[in-house]
């Protein structure tokens, strides 16, 4: 289904209707943002100079408050702006996901596989977090749930206090035919390590002991570790195809630091990438390319779902 899905068609039904009743919304809030840009320049800049020269004040605290002024006044001549965009997103990613008898919500919770991936020390520590552009369905037979994650953490203190971020990218379920013997869990080399940086001979998590598993491929060693509490599975499980796959999926989202978890019955993945699936564009322009690459982007997720319930389940256990 989701190969066959084509950007051109789509644009050529009601999604192309929709997006060209859309063009005056977008052109109306540039207009705005140009308007009230304008706005925050004639009268901050002057209330800012009325204020250092009738009152006498020091310039360094006059640049820094009228500084402020303006950056809070762009960001309000932003707004329509990043209304209509978002507009524009949700209308065009509701239409994909409608085609591909998905469902989109641009506004989600984290989920039962962010809590797994987190209890499982896949994503960092952090002190915020936020969610935002899921998708939920089947690919053929296979259930999958997949949205961006941003974490941030909070660093400094006193008036270098700030908001940092550790983690962007996306957190996805994938359901799989049967359900697992163990868990096992595939990290980068060296992930988890000791304080003095030595590697770790096992994990707790999850009330369960993963223990490291040696793995016999070298070029295999120096990308990823396993921990596992059934050495027999995790091997058949996760071999030079698999890993090939996870390599493609961080070449795919141009992304890194993937990690996955195989837990009863659903493999979840995690995945550095930059900000995902903005297929809302200002400019109508670019409405077709931004459509084609958030179908590329599922079509690589189809490819990883059926690969990894295309094999065989163990037998004799």
């Amino acid at each position: 289904m989701i190969e066959q899905l084509d950007a051109d068609a789509l644009m050529a039904g009601p999604l192309g209707n929709w997006l060209e009743e859309q063009a005056s919304v977008r052109e109306n809030a540039k207009k705005v943002m140009w308007n009230r840009r304008f706005i925050v320049i004639i009268v901050v800049l002057p209330l800012a100079l009325f204020a250092w020269i009738a009152f006498q004040l020091e310039f360094a605290p006059i640049l820094w408050v009228g500084g402020a002024a303006i950056a809070m006044g762009f960001v309000w001549a932003q707004s329509p702006v990043r209304k209509a965009i978002k507009t524009v997103k949700v209308g065009i990613n509701d239409a994909i996901a409608g085609a591909l008898g998905l469902e989109y919500r641009h506004d989600c919770d984290a989920g039962a596989p962010f809590a797994l991936a987190k209890a499982c020390h896949t994503l960092p520590k952090h002190d915020r977090a936020s969610f935002e552009d899921q998708w939920t369905g089947h690919i053929g037979d296979i259930p999958f749930r997949v949205h961006e994650t941003h974490l941030e953490e909070r660093r400094g203190s006193g008036k270098n206090r700030r908001w940092v971020t550790v983690f962007r990218g996306l957190v996805m379920s994938v359901g799989y035919s049967r359900r697992f013997h163990g868990t096992t869990l595939l990290v980068r080399n060296n992930a988890q390590r000791r304080f003095w940086g030595k590697k770790m001979d096992s994990l707790n998590v999850i009330d369960l002991t993963l223990d490291y598993a040696e793995m016999t491929h070298p070029d295999f060693e120096d990308r990823f570790d396993i921990y596992t509490s059934d050495q027999t599975e995790a091997r058949h499980l996760i071999d030079p195809l698999y890993v090939e796959r996870l390599i493609a999926l961080e070449h795919s989202y141009r992304g890194d630091d993937v990690a996955t978890i195989f837990h009863e019955g659903n493999l979840v993945v995690t995945l550095k990438t930059k900000n995902m699936f903005e297929s809302g564009s200002i400019e109508a322009r670019d409405d077709r390319r931004r459509i084609a690459k958030t179908i590329r982007q599922f079509a690589t997720i189809a490819d990883l779902a059926r690969e990894l319930n295309s094999r065989e389940p163990l037998t004799g256990r």
